[in-house]
Order: C-alpha cells, then structure tokens, then sequence
C-alpha cells in the first residue's frame, strides 16, 4: 500500500530534557504523558519524533538513531543554528547534546549529511535527498576529509578522524587548495572541542586566520568560517579555555571580525 508512514521511538533519561531540547530547535510539544509510561511526541512541520523514558538511561551507551530526509538540508541546519544561538548563545559542538556541520558523506555516494546528537544520546542523521550521487572528493586535502567525515560523523570514530586529519595537516604542499586547507582545520578545532581539547582547537582557529584565500575562495569558505565563528564562541564559553589562558598553556581564542559574527553569537 501507498502512503504508510514511519515514526522512529527513541529512549531517553528524560522525556522533559527532550522536549526542552527540540523546542529549542522549533519542535512543538505535540502530545505529552507521564502514565502508564513517560512518552512525548515532538513535531516540527513533517517532521515527528516520538521518545520513551527510561529509568536510569544512560545517554552515553545509547544507540539510538534515525534517518531524515530533507530536500533543504542547509535551511534546515541553519533554522537549528539560529534556535541553538537563540538559547543557548551559540552552536553545540560538544558533549551531549550537539550538532555537526553539513559535510559530503563518502559513504553516502557524497550526499550531504549533519548530525545531531540529543540529551538521549541519539543520533538524528539528517541526509539531503537527492536523486544522483555527488562527484568524488578531488585533491588531498579534501579527500582526508571525506574519510575523516565518514569516521566521526558516521561512525562516532571521533579519534580515527583526528588521526586522518593530524596526518593530511603535517604534510602540506604547494598545490593545496586555501578553501580545503580552510576545512581540514575548521573541522579538526570542531573534533578537538568534541574531545574536550580546547589548546588544540584554539591552535586549529588560529591556523585559520593565517590561510590566505581570494574573495572567492572566501565566498566559498563561507560556510567553514562562519562555523569557526561559532566554535570560537563556544571556546570562549569552554570551562577550561579561561584557566588554560591564564596559566599560559594556550594563547587567546582568536577574534577575527570577518568571522566572528557582529553579535557575537
């Protein structure tokens, strides 16, 4: 038959964390019970989630997960960002919960993809829907890439990422594309926060600021940079980032008025 719907049910520790979460990013309350058993549904437009509750959940080994299909993926990344910023004054990149980038998946004939990773430990796998797949990833930088993406996005592998990337960074060489290069580093300092390495992801940033780009490979680079934006804010906000600059162990997290967004969020 024709028209059947699926609804995935997700755990969690909490349904009210739940719904406090998804109303940030422009969910609505849609049904709510606590008896016979803690159940709330959120809806975004089309978009249904349905979570369970249960007792002494741990977010941590949940393997939760589900697929959505959008054919906007950047305005739908983007309305998720602005309601983050909203609440919380900037983009979640680490911990639980958080929200990555749209990146080409490579172990998804290249199709688009972000994650977002709830207060449940679930993992909602936001994927474009497209009709043809994506060209290959072209040149050495972009093609660490893909293969780090492909490891934290899509495996949680968050390490083997770091390690692709460490490598394709300690080698660079004269024909590397600036907008790549951009990328590669944007997306290690997102890893580093992840792991809780704020020195590192500071290092990263500031690596950023010194890739000379064209105006239209900046153009390009847009999405990267306005990404740095909102890690160098979650830097400042990053419990360790204030003492690890006091005790010199890391420089300042860098401010560059071409990225950091005028309000500072």
């Amino acid at each position: 038959m024709a028209d059947e719907t699926t609804v995935p049910l997700l755990p969690c520790a909490s349904i009210d964390d739940m719904a406090d979460f998804y109303e940030v990013l422009g969910f609505r309350t849609a049904y709510r019970q606590r008896r016979p058993n803690p159940y709330v549904v959120m809806q975004r437009e089309d978009l249904h989630l349905h979570f369970f509750e249960i007792d002494g959940f741990d977010p941590a080994q949940s393997y939760g997960s589900c697929l959505v299909l959008t054919p906007d993926i950047d305005g739908l990344h983007r309305a998720f960002a602005a309601g983050m910023r909203a609440a919380y004054g900037k983009v979640l990149v680490s911990g639980t919960p958080r929200m990555t980038r749209p990146r080409a998946r490579r172990n998804a004939a290249g199709v688009s993809g972000f994650s977002v990773i709830d207060p449940g430990g679930n993992w909602i796998r936001v994927v474009h829907r497209v009709a043809a797949a994506q060209p290959a990833p072209v040149g050495r930088l972009a093609t660490a890439l893909a293969n780090a993406v492909v490891q934290a996005d899509s495996r949680g592998e968050v390490r083997q990422a770091v390690r692709i990337l460490d490598s394709a960074l300690a080698r660079p060489e004269a024909g590397d594309d600036p907008v790549a290069r951009v990328e590669v580093l944007v997306y290690r300092a997102e890893l580093a926060m992840v792991l809780h390495d704020p020195g590192t992801a500071t290092e990263m940033l500031a690596a950023v600021e010194r890739v000379v780009m064209t105006a239209d490979e900046s153009a390009r680079a847009g999405a990267a940079l306005q990404t740095a934006a909102d890690l160098a804010v979650a830097l400042r906000q990053h419990p360790a980032t204030e003492q690890a600059v006091r005790a010199g162990e890391i420089p300042p997290v860098p401010t560059n008025p071409d990225v950091d967004p005028p309000d500072g969020r």
